[in-house]
């Protein structure tokens, strides 16, 4: 692990800290209708890591968990709310919300769920319809 980046996180208030150690295996924005809803913004940031990457180091025992569709298990402060990560099961990938982690660098590419979208974003990255191809989706991507 030496020489691997590390970085720490938390919740809203402080009672959960995590740290997610090596690289993404992606980063982009979601705009799905659970991710809307979740988080109550058009649009979620997303940074995707292998869940070994991931670890609760401070508080695990205010972390909830909320579960309602086979997609996503998303993880949450019992204390202020605030949300920090969800478990993806099926894609066998964690997602920690870029906000969540401050010191990284959030370089996102692409748009996935496209279709879902209230908020049109103009920045040339791809708008996938659904997800792309290798994440299972049917790789369509939609104009700007």
């Amino acid at each position: 692990m030496a020489g691997e980046n590390v970085y720490v996180g938390k919740c809203f208030c402080g009672a959960v800290e995590l740290t997610v150690t090596g690289t993404p295996v992606a980063m982009g924005y979601c705009h799905c209708r659970s991710c809307q809803h979740w988080s109550a913004g058009p649009i979620n940031t997303f940074t995707l890591w292998q869940p070994q990457a991931v670890r609760v180091t401070k508080g695990g025992e205010h972390v909830e968990s909320f579960q309602k569709t086979d997609y996503s298990v998303r993880k949450f402060c019992d204390t202020c709310g605030g949300h920090l990560y969800s478990e993806h099961p099926l894609w066998g990938v964690t997602d920690v919300y870029a906000p969540v982690i401050p010191g990284l660098d959030y370089k996102p590419t692409m748009h996935v769920n496209y279709e879902d979208t209230i908020l049109h974003v103009k920045d040339g990255l791809p708008k996938f319809k659904d997800m792309p191809s290798e994440m299972g989706g049917s790789g369509v991507q939609l104009p700007e």
